[in-house]
């Protein structure tokens, strides 16, 4: 449930975000077929590869049809406490949050990664090239903003199956999901919540998910004290890429 909901906060309007506007590519007969329900999946990392009291702290910075802008007020936070953190941006939100995203890059310790260009609603529906086109289309827009390469990959709600998984990892990328969701873009789950919910549900090598495109609602105000609830129960905030394997 709060994986759908996670997709469909991110798409906004664009329930048409299957075959975004900007392009001309047809559907295909994979699109027609009824989607499958998520499963486990294997080279799908949801976890850290440690035993350590630690997690690594992530955002979606996904955008659809309608324009999305980074929370500066989750940013603007994490870098003045010098915390590190990874984003997995789209491909529309890289051109279109180019100069915020380029200061961000500065950073070592902040990682941008690939959410694919469109943020389609589930990429299982799509064929093969359309799959490479959306990740390698956002690679070249992220990379031309940051100076960067992604070498990470998240699918957009965690929409993903063995074909699509496999074609994700033969264009070099590593993909990275999460144990639970926190399902900050339902503005009824309120700051208090948030912060009562990650300091309970946290365990040793979680990758934790937020949302900085300005729909995880309350979760600017919740940061400072998750992060100080979790220093304060021993956990250690670290780079999500020095903890997967291959990394």
């Amino acid at each position: 449930m709060r994986i759908l909901l996670v997709v469909l906060a991110c798409t906004a309007v664009a329930q048409a975000a299957q075959i975004p506007s900007d392009t001309a590519a047809a559907p295909s007969a994979v699109a027609a077929a009824r989607p499958p329900p998520v499963q486990p999946l294997r080279d799908v990392f949801v976890r850290l590869a440690t035993r350590e009291k630690v997690v690594a702290l992530t955002f979606d910075a996904c955008q659809a049809a309608q324009h999305m802008s980074l929370d500066r007020g989750i940013t603007d936070f994490l870098v003045a406490r010098r915390i590190p953190f990874t984003i997995f941006v789209g491909g529309r939100f890289a051109r279109d949050n180019a100069p915020d995203l380029r200061e961000l890059a500065q950073y070592a310790f902040v990682d941008l990664e690939n959410h694919t260009w469109s943020h389609p609603t589930d990429m299982r529906l799509l064929d093969d090239e359309r799959v490479k086109s959306e990740v390698l289309r956002a690679a070249t827009m992220i990379e031309s903003v940051s100076g960067r390469r992604p070498r990470l990959f998240r699918f957009p709600g965690g929409t993903a199956d063995d074909r699509t998984v496999a074609l994700v990892r033969a264009l070099g990328y590593r993909v990275v999901h999460w144990r639970w969701a926190e399902g900050d873009p339902d503005p009824k789950i309120d700051a208090d919540h948030l912060v009562a919910q990650t300091l309970s549900r946290t365990r040793p090598g979680d990758i934790l998910i937020f949302h900085v495109n300005g729909r995880g609602w309350h979760t600017a105000e919740a940061m400072p004290r998750i992060v100080d609830g979790l220093a304060a129960q021993g956990f250690r905030i670290v780079p999500l890429p020095d903890y997967l394997p291959g990394g």
